[in-house]
C-alpha cells in the first residue's frame, strides 16, 4: 500500500523536526518540508501507513513506537554522502606533516583516528588504505581506524565493504589492485575490500549528540561535512566534546566548506579544514 500525498501538517512537521533536532542534533527547517516528506514516505510504506497524520500518530501516541522508530526514522533523514579520497588534500596533509609528527615523538603505541560520521564506509577505508600505505615504508608504525555513524543502514553498508567499480575509481590503480577484491562473478561490476584492510577498520553506532566517551583518545579525527546540518551552538558543543577525545597535539581535520571560526573551542587552525589541539595553551 502505497502513502496517500496529503503532506505533513504544520503542527505534525514542527513536532517530527523538534524530535529528529533533540536526539540527532539535524535542523530541518520548514523550506526542507518536501525533501523530510520525501524521506518519510519510504518509512510509511514499510510501515503500511496511508498517510503523513497516520505516521505521526504513530510516531507519537504511543512512547515504545517512538523509542522504536527513532533509529529508523534518524537514517530516513540522514543525509550520506561521501567518496574515496574525498578532498584529498586532507590525505596528502595526513602523510606530509600529521603522521611524521606523532610518530617522531618516541612513541610506540599504535595511532588512533576516528571517522565521526563514516556514512557508508569510504572515508574510514580510505584512512586504512593511506594508513597501511604509510606503514609499508614504516614499519614501526601501527594504527587502527574507528568509524562511526548514527545511521545503523549505512553502517551495514560499510561493514559489507561491497562497491561499485564507479565508487572505487577515485582510487589510484596499484591501490585498487592491491586493497579490492573482484567478484566471483566477473559479469558483476562490484568489488570488495580486501579482508586484511577491513580488519584495520573497526565500524560502530554513535549519535554525536549524546555524552560518548572513546575507549581512548584519538590522535586523528576526521568529521567533515557533518557539521553543516548543525546550527552553530550544536557545532560549538560537538567540538568541545571532540576536543576532549583528542589527544594533546592531535588534528581534526572538517569539511571545506566549514569553519570553527568565533567558535570558543580550544583548537588552532594550521591548514586549510584542519586543526591542531595545542598542549601548552588548551588544557580543557
Amino acid at each position: 500500500m502505497s502513502p496517500q500525498v496529503d503532506g505533513l501538517s504544520t503542527s505534525d512537521l514542527n513536532r517530527v523536526c523538534a524530535l529528529i533536532y533533540e536526539h540527532a542534533g539535524i535542523k530541518i527547517d520548514a523550506d526542507k518540508r518536501i525533501m523530510l516528506e520525501g524521506r518519510l514516505k519510504r518509512r510509511m510504506t514499510e510501515l503500511k501507513l496511508e498517510t503523513y497524520h497516520k505516521y505521526c500518530k504513530y510516531l507519537f501516541s504511543d512512547g515504545r513506537h517512538e523509542a522504536e522508530e527513532l533509529v529508523p526514522l534518524i537514517d530516513a533523514v540522514s543525509t550520506n554522502k561521501t567518496d574515496y579520497f574525498r578532498e584529498k588534500e586532507h590525505f596528502d596533509f595526513l602523510v606530509a606533516k600529521a603522521l611524521p609528527e606523532l610518530c617522531g615523538k618516541g612513541r610506540s603505541r599504535q595511532i588512533l583516528i576516528w571517522s565521526a560520521g563514516c556514512s557508508t564506509g569510504e572515508e574510514p577505508y580510505t584512512m586504512a588504505i593511506v594508513l597501511t600505505e604509510y606503514a609499508r615504508t614504516h614499519p614501526s608504525f601501527h594504527f587502527r581506524v574507528l568509524a562511526t555513524d548514527i545511521s545503523t543502514a549505512v553502517l551495514a553498508r560499510a561493514e559489507l565493504a561491497v562497491y561499485t567499480t564507479e565508487v572505487v575509481s577515485p582510487v589510484a590503480p596499484e591501490l585498487r589492485k592491491r586493497y579490492f577484491m573482484r567478484n566471483r562473478n566477473r559479469d558483476t561490476n562490484l568489488l570488495r575490500v580486501v579482508p586484511e584492510l577491513r580488519a584495520t577498520v573497526e565500524f560502530r553506532r554513535l549519535n554525536l549528540m549524546e555524552d560518548f566517551a572513546l575507549p581512548e583518545k584519538a590522535d586523528i579525527i576526521f568529521c567533515r561535512n557533518v557539521i553543516i546540518y548543525f546550527d552553530r551552538p550544536t557545532q560549538e558543543k560537538l567540538f568541545v566534546k571532540f576536543a576532549r577525545q583528542l589527544n594533546d597535539d592531535g588534528y581534526i581535520f572538517i569539511g571545506h566548506s566549514e569553519s570553527l571560526n568565533h567558535m570558543d573551542v580550544p583548537l588552532d587552525s594550521i591548514a586549510p579544514a584542519v586543526y591542531k589541539k595545542g598542549v601548552s595553551r588548551h588544557r580543557k
